[in-house]
């Protein structure tokens, strides 16, 4: 079952901190071309930002230019990474909460 939101919201400082929650949640970041990360999170907005950030990580290099989300608590979100990292096969997270 693909991301809740279709439409992804744009990936900048900006965007984030107006749509992003700081609610504990999943996220997905993308470019035109792939699904680039999937992953849970204990606060959105913040992980979200720390990304854009992390200029030496492999995420950067791959241009994300829009996100997605869900709100999820803690006992339910690793399931749901889990599932979504096997549909969309991002490029640079793992595809199981439980295999890292």
């Amino acid at each position: 079952m693909p991301f809740n939101l279709i439409a992804p919201r744009p990936s900048t400082a900006g965007a984030i901190r107006m749509h992003a929650p700081m609610a504990s949640g999943i996220h997905g970041i993308s470019n035109a071309w792939e699904w680039i990360y999937a992953g849970d999170t204990e606060g959105l907005q913040g992980a979200r930002l720390a990304h854009l950030q992390d200029f030496n990580a492999s995420l950067i290099s791959r241009q994300p230019k829009g996100f997605v989300f869900e709100v999820y608590n803690a006992t339910r979100r690793s399931a749901r990474q889990d599932r979504l990292a096997i549909e969309y096969a991002p490029t640079c997270s793992r595809h199981s909460s439980r295999s890292s």
